[in-house]
């Protein structure tokens, strides 16, 4: 019952934290209530626990907005926000968020190669700054369950079109084990049980 010495954590061809940033985009009143996907309240639950997720691992978060300093949309929700006391929010007017020069950049000065990805809908701010990245040598990770479109075929039509691309679609306990991969890494075992835990995957010991 020997681990392997750990393989190096940056150019490990699986995930982890650090060689990974969250991309989380457009998680905002008009757009969670356009999802038609999956339950709204199932779908705002999960991306918390990948928030979660993102704090016990100290993956860094780039979070984005559209169209709030202009007043023709409201702000990321307050469950989410209240998880990301002091990450700066990038607003922008274009769908795509990697035509927005701020925050491109702010993917780019992370040096991170992998962009774990949650975004609103799945068929356009996911599906377009997923293409742009791939196109630029990034590795894309789509979290399956914690994205929605505004029907389940637009869902799911844009999910094959990026992974077509190349992107490499995962989900909650998938990313979960992934960044944990050891139980010797007892720093953040509490944090990964406890978002598997909220969400129903694992029981109450």
């Amino acid at each position: 019952m020997t681990s392997e010495a750990r393989r190096d954590p940056v150019a490990d061809k699986l995930l982890t934290p650090e060689n990974s940033a969250f991309l989380l985009i457009d998680y905002q009143p008009t757009q969670i209530n356009s999802i038609n996907s999956m339950n709204r309240a199932q779908l705002i639950k999960n991306v918390v626990n990948v928030i979660g997720l993102m704090n016990t691992f100290k993956i860094p978060v780039i979070l984005s907005t559209v169209n709030v300093k202009n007043g023709r949309n409201k702000d990321t929700i307050a469950p989410i926000k209240d998880l990301l006391p002091d990450v700066p929010s990038y607003d922008r007017t274009t769908i795509n968020a990697w035509e927005d020069t701020e925050f491109k950049a702010a993917v780019k000065q992370t040096g991170r190669h992998n962009l774990i990805i949650a975004a609103l809908w799945t068929e356009a701010c996911l599906t377009f700054p997923t293409l742009d990245a791939l196109d630029e040598g990034y590795d894309v990770f789509p979290v399956v369950d914690s994205v929605g479109g505004t029907s389940v075929i637009a869902h799911e039509a844009a999910l094959r079109r990026v992974e077509q691309a190349g992107a490499k679609p995962t989900s909650i306990p998938q990313l979960a084990c992934e960044l944990q991969r050891d139980w010797q890494r007892t720093d953040t075992v509490p944090g990964f049980t406890k978002e598997l835990v909220d969400a129903g995957i694992f029981l109450h010991l």
